[in-house]
């Protein structure tokens, strides 16, 4: 087990410079840079600028140098623990990302948590009680879970909360809490408003996690060996939850890698439609006004939440299934 994990973590460095340059080349793909959005924004409001300033701003930003010497200068700074600077925002990213980065993680994290609660036994009764009224009921809220999308969720809220109670809904904080300091009641206002963006992420999640655990299980439940420990009179719900349950499982744990970042990053749409402060929003800002540094550190995040969401499904696969330390 320890092996496994240490192979693992050996890995991560590895994959972490193999997704920072496929990171920084998807940036630099769009035609143009931040210096020819600024440009388009100066004409748009009646300005210009003349060849020798643009080639100043240029040269001031590094975006007249080839594109492998600006990756080996960002590149550098990171490893120092310098994110740098947003070049739309004029100011350090690592300042930039910090408070939203944390709140990205409060939602996707408790969006995470609270779909794996919700999904694990949806699955296991829906499965259990295969072809029953309960079932069809659970498998009609997994298929509207799965093709509703979140962002259209979000904008039915804001109007049932507007229309029938007179409410904002959007934000994450009231309007005295917005630029306030940290304190006990601005945790307690955050959490007034977290609710909603919760459940909306966690609808969709639930409904696939869901899907998926049902089909595993009702896979596992026609195997011989379950029908071998019915017929050894071992009670019905110690056999499902003893064997089949963590033999289906696993599939689930393995969705770990693609589930975590897919959180935080489908949470933009809603991010953006319900107004809230997150990374989501600056993220499309920064991709709009080609804002490379800020776009190509978020997108390392997100890469970095790959990582760490595969890295969590080995170890947990490792853990459930003796096969899997084996082979290894």
């Amino acid at each position: 087990m320890i092996q496994h994990i240490i192979k693992r973590l050996l890995l991560l460095p590895v994959l972490l410079l193999i997704f920072s340059i496929f990171a920084f080349i998807i940036i630099q793909a769009p035609p143009g840079d931040f210096v020819t959005s600024y440009i388009a924004e100066l004409a748009s409001s009646g300005s210009s600028m003349d060849q020798v300033q643009i080639d100043a701003l240029r040269a001031q930003y590094g975006l007249d140098q080839p594109i492998y010497t600006q990756y080996g200068k960002w590149m550098s700074r990171i490893l120092r623990g310098d994110l740098g600077v947003s070049l739309d925002w004029q100011k350090p990213i690592k300042e930039l990302i910090t408070e939203r980065l944390v709140l990205t993680l409060i939602i996707g994290l408790m969006t995470f948590f609270l779909s794996w609660v919700l999904a694990v036994p949806i699955g296991i009764v829906s499965a259990v009680k295969k072809y029953s009224l309960l079932d069809y009921g659970l498998t009609v809220f997994n298929y509207i879970g799965i093709a509703t999308p979140s962002f259209l969720v979000a904008l039915i809220a804001m109007w049932l909360a507007f229309s029938w109670f007179g409410v904002s809904v959007t934000g994450l904080f009231s309007a005295e809490f917005v630029d306030a300091p940290w304190s006990m009641a601005r945790v307690g206002d955050l959490l007034k408003h977290l609710w909603l963006p919760v459940l909306i992420l966690t609808l969709s999640g639930t409904a696939r996690l869901a899907r998926i655990m049902r089909a595993n299980l009702l896979d596992e439940l026609n195997k011989p060996y379950v029908e071998m420990a019915r017929a050894k009179g071992m009670s019905e719900w110690k056999l499902i939850m003893k064997y089949p349950v963590r033999v289906a499982i696993n599939p689930l744990v393995s969705t770990i890698g693609w589930f975590l970042p897919l959180i935080f990053s489908g949470s933009l749409v809603v991010a953006t439609v319900l107004n809230l402060p997150t990374i989501g929003p600056m993220f499309l800002r920064s991709l709009t006004n080609q804002d490379m540094f800020l776009a190509g550190a978020i997108v390392l995040i997100y890469c970095m939440l790959a990582i760490i969401g595969t890295l969590i499904s080995d170890i947990l696969l490792a853990w459930l299934d003796p096969r899997i330390r084996m082979e290894s």
